[in-house]
């Protein structure tokens, strides 16, 4: 696919994820389209329908290859999971660790919050109790 292509189509998978538009995420990922690349804002087709909370599409996403602890945008954005879990959106959280996310993973390249801190300052308390079961530790500040 030329580079062109592979843009305009990145597009179309990031604005369908964050509208949760489930069909058009299916419909663009069938055109082979790297589900690991971010459109030209920086976001990432993941981290966009972890935030909307369409499990469906996230788990699209995933099974195409998407990786589930990469960090989305730049500063403005973050890890799929702390998305979904800022916004209490349990059902992305179960799909995002069932395929492999790191539960303990603090976005900000490992200075900013964590899942479980996102969750509980939502408060979003059945996300943070998935959270936990998966192991999430207690939110402590980043040193330094």
């Amino acid at each position: 696919m030329n580079r062109r292509r592979q843009k305009k189509l990145t597009r179309r998978l990031v604005l369908a994820a964050l509208l949760g538009d489930t069909a058009t995420v299916a419909s663009v990922l069938r055109t082979g389209v790297d589900p690991r690349l971010p459109d030209a804002r920086g976001t990432l087709p993941l981290y966009a329908a972890s935030v909307h909370g369409d499990a469906e599409a996230v788990r699209l996403l995933l099974r195409a290859g998407a990786p589930p602890d990469a960090e989305s945008g730049h500063g403005s954005e973050g890890t799929p999971l702390c998305g979904a879990a800022c916004w209490g959106h349990v059902d992305a959280v179960r799909e995002l660790l069932a395929h492999g996310a790191d539960p303990n993973l603090a976005e900000d390249h490992g200075t900013g919050w964590t899942p479980l801190r996102w969750a509980r300052g939502g408060p979003h308390p059945q996300t943070e109790a998935v959270l936990v079961a998966a192991g999430a530790n207690e939110w402590r500040p980043p040193s330094g």
